[in-house]
C-alpha cells in the first residue's frame, strides 16, 4: 500500500497516524491533493478528508459552507468519493451520534450550530454530495485510515 498525503497536513497533527503507517509497513509520500487528505495510489476513486473533530466540522459546514461543498463537488465532478472520516472522543461512533454532541461554542455565541442541528446538515451532505461522515478516536486515525483505503494485513494484534 502507498498512501499520497496532502501537502496541508500539519506535520505536528498527523505524528501518530505516520507512525501507524510506518508500524503497519505503509509507504507514504507528501504532495498536493486536488481534494481531500489520504489517498492510496491503487485506488484513487476513494479520499479520505480528516477533520481534527466536531467544531471544526461544523466550522467547515456553517462558516466555511461555500469553500467546504465546492470541495466535495469538484470530487464528484472527477468521481472521486470522499470520506470525512473525524477525530473525535470515542462517545460519536457515527453521524446519529452527533445530535447529542455540545458544541463548546454555544457558551460564548447562542447562534453556534446545535448538535442536533449539525447531524441535520452532515446527512444532507451524505446524500447531496454522495459523501460520509465516519467518526473515530485520535488514538485509531491511522489504523483508520489505512483500512479504509484498503487495509493491510496487520500482524501487531489492534483493533
Amino acid at each position: 500500500m502507498n498512501i499520497q498525503i496532502d501537502s496541508r497536513e500539519k506535520a505536528k497533527a498527523i505524528k501518530k497516524i505516520l507512525a501507524e503507517f510506518e508500524d503497519r509497513g505503509v509507504d507514504y509520500y507528501v504532495s498536493k491533493l486536488y481534494v481531500g487528505d489520504y489517498m492510496n495510489l491503487d485506488n484513487p476513486r476513494l479520499i479520505i478528508d480528516r477533520k481534527q473533530n466536531l467544531t471544526e466540522v461544523a466550522s467547515n459546514v456553517c462558516q466555511d459552507h461555500k469553500r467546504f461543498t465546492d470541495e466535495l463537488k469538484r470530487a464528484q465532478e472527477i468521481g472521486v468519493k470522499v470520506i470525512i472520516l473525524v477525530e473525535h472522543s470515542n462517545q460519536i461512533k457515527s453521524i446519529d451520534d452527533v445530535h447529542e454532541w455540545n458544541n463548546p461554542r454555544l457558551k460564548t455565541s447562542p447562534k453556534a450550530v446545535t448538535g442536533e442541528k449539525l447531524e441535520k446538515i452532515l446527512k444532507t451532505m451524505e446524500c447531496k454530495y454522495d459523501t460520509q461522515f465516519l467518526f473515530c478516536d485520535k488514538l485509531h486515525t491511522g489504523k483508520k485510515i489505512i483500512d479504509l483505503l484498503g487495509g493491510v494485513p496487520s500482524d501487531s494484534g489492534r483493533d
